[in-house]
Order: structure tokens, then sequence, then C-alpha cells
């Protein structure tokens, strides 16, 4: 039973998520952490910091995730683990491949008609909402910390957050150095705590 729901629910993440991965994040979290209970809170957020440190979409990184540990915590085998991530991974990506095939010629042949203009234009704008719709998610005590209980981490948090969008938006700096340097800051303050 495990498996059909994971394919249904991943194959419907893959049908109604606009804006690729980032955009798909808080229907995942409300899929499988909300409605399902596959995963909790915690282990979502370990999901999407995996899945953005590793190559590939991160849509696609955290289906995997998802189908195995939804298995694992069924109580199967990690042989069937693996067919449950298998199973995710293929599924969320179905939708967009059967769609892309049904669609492509018609793109191409009408992409400059003033209709197919304007519907793109307004899934452009339900894609921004879609994104701020997942970071807002993931500003939650798991991730910052809790101003009440723990006031030091919340503030060291806040102020990595604030370096990392300043170091994007203003220094252009590459994510990547900006995970290292942030990864290296918490390090060195949380093992002097």
């Amino acid at each position: 039973m495990i498996f059909l729901q994971l394919f249904y629910t991943f194959f419907k993440i893959g049908l109604f998520s606009f804006g690729g991965g980032y955009g798909m994040l808080s229907v995942i979290q409300g899929e499988v952490v909300t409605k399902h209970g596959w995963l909790t809170h915690t282990e979502f957020t370990d999901i999407v910091a995996i899945s953005q440190m590793t190559p590939g979409p991160i849509g696609i990184n955290s289906a995997t995730y998802v189908g195995f540990t939804a298995v694992h915590n069924a109580g199967y085998s990690e042989l069937m683990a693996t067919v449950g991530s298998l199973l995710a991974s293929f599924s969320v990506m179905l939708p967009s491949f059967i769609l892309m095939l049904l669609i492509s010629k018609f793109l191409m042949k009408y992409r400059k008609h003033p209709s197919v203009e304007a519907v793109f234009s307004v899934i452009r704008l339900v894609v921004v909402g879609l994104i701020a719709s997942a970071s807002l998610l993931l500003m939650n005590k798991e991730n910052f910390g809790s101003l009440t209980e723990n006031p030091l981490q919340f503030a060291i948090s806040i102020a990595l957050f604030l370096f990392a969008f300043v170091g994007l938006k203003r220094w252009k700096m590459s994510p990547i150095l900006l995970i290292v340097i942030c990864g290296a800051i918490s390090g060195v303050v949380y093992s002097i705590l």
C-alpha cells in the first residue's frame, strides 16, 4: 500500500507543482509531513539540506530521500526502501515527461501568441509565490531556533541568513562558497559554545 501511496503522492506533486524543486518544497512538505506523516519537520529540514548539497534537481533528490525513508519507516527492508526511493523519483518526473511530450509541438508553434504569453506571465507569478512559500516554510524553529528558548542560536541563525542574503544579492558570491563559509562559521561558533 505504501508504494501505491508514494506513486500517487509524487505523481500529483510532479503534476501540480510549478517552478522546479523550490516550488515543490512546500507541496512536498504538505504531503509527506502534514498529510501522510511519513517524516517529521526535522527530517524534512534534513531532506532540504541534503538535497541542496547533492547534485541534481532538489525535487527529485527530495523524492528519492522521502521514498526511501517512508518505506523504511513502514518496516520494510533496505532493498524495498531503495525500490521506494526509485518509485518516488520516477513518479515525480513522469508528469513532466508526459506533459513535455504532449505540448512541445504546440508550444513551439504558438510560443509568440498573446494568449500563450499571458498564460506564461501568470505562471511566472505563481512560481515566485511558490518559491517564497518554500522559503517561509523553512524559516521555522528547527532551522533558526527560537527567540524565547535559545536566543543565542536564533541570533546566530539570523546573522548567517543575513550574511548569505547580502552575499548573494549585493556581493554576487557563489552559493557554494556561501555554504562553505556559513558552515565553517557555524561549526566554529557552535564548537565554542
